[in-house]
């Protein structure tokens, strides 16, 4: 008994050390808190743009944890304010008064959206600056081929916008991250103009550059491309110019409104006699 009783006592011991010592160090981690938190407060005190660091940093974190939770509670795909970001439009009223006048045109003939064909009509302009080509012949090269639709293909693989060959053209698209890139409208744009670019050096006029591009620099016969493009080339040089420009036939597959028709109107045909006759009869 006695034994035991010594091994009680000599455990109780070693509980009440280990419980002083714990409280002790937590006090001391206290200690030590509470001095880092004054010294911080002091430094930032002391220098503000260090402050001014902080919160800039504690406002960021606090505002990726909100979007984070309406992410959360509104489901995965429902909020991305980011996605703005990817889309290629642009407000027409915010370009120069002739690029916006060519905007509204195309978006009117071709009908698309006034938004993204601003943007190709600010990037051919752009493109064109750099590239000593007339911005209109780049759109109008672009309306030819696409119609504006970022997703077209023909039947011999050219994709996008301009219809780039993207097989053939593959190494120019590597800068841009690969040739599924030929689906940007952006990207499918200064592709095409560089290889217009190299099409009418090689042709040695823009004419037969044309013909080049188009797949027909072997063959007399282009079936018409070259004048189609230069046509609408030489309508948008006047658009921009501030001249009217009637719209022409509408796109392909795209069928024109019907004009209302006169419809003829038909006099009543004269009743007959006999028939008024027995309908007096029968009423009487």
């Amino acid at each position: 008994m006695t034994a035991s009783l010594k091994l009680g006592q000599g455990l109780r011991s070693f509980a009440t050390d280990i419980a002083h010592g714990f409280l002790a160090i937590t006090r001391n981690s206290f200690a030590l808190v509470g001095l880092a938190v004054i010294f911080a407060i002091a430094t930032l005190m002391a220098r503000p743009e260090l402050r001014q660091a902080g919160e800039a940093e504690l406002m960021g974190w606090l505002q990726a944890r909100q979007s984070a939770t309406v992410a959360t509670e509104a489901g995965p795909d429902t909020a991305e304010p980011g996605a703005i970001d990817r889309a290629t439009a642009t407000n027409p009223q915010s370009l120069p008064k002739q690029q916006a006048v060519v905007a509204f045109w195309l978006s009117k003939k071709y009908r698309v959206a006034p938004e993204p064909v601003s943007a190709l009509v600010s990037e051919a302009y752009e493109i064109g600056a750099r590239t000593k080509l007339e911005p209109t012949l780049i759109l109008a090269l672009m309306a030819v081929e696409s119609g504006f639709n970022p997703f077209a293909q023909s039947a011999v693989g050219a994709q996008g916008l301009m219809q780039v060959m993207t097989k053939i053209h593959s190494d120019k698209y590597e800068i841009f991250g690969g040739k599924l890139a030929a689906f940007d409208p952006l990207t499918n744009l200064r592709v095409g103009v560089k290889v217009l670019q190299e099409c009418i050096a090689r042709a040695g006029s823009l004419e037969a550059g044309l013909k080049f591009y188009v797949g027909a620099a072997n063959i007399e016969d282009d079936g018409g491309y070259a004048a189609k493009v230069l046509a609408e080339h030489g309508r948008l040089k006047l658009v921009s110019a501030g001249r009217y420009v009637p719209m022409a036939s509408p796109p392909s597959g795209v069928t024109a409104p019907r004009a209302p028709q006169n419809v003829p109107v038909v006099q009543p045909a004269k009743a007959d006699p006999a028939i008024e006759k027995l309908a007096t009869l029968v009423d009487s």
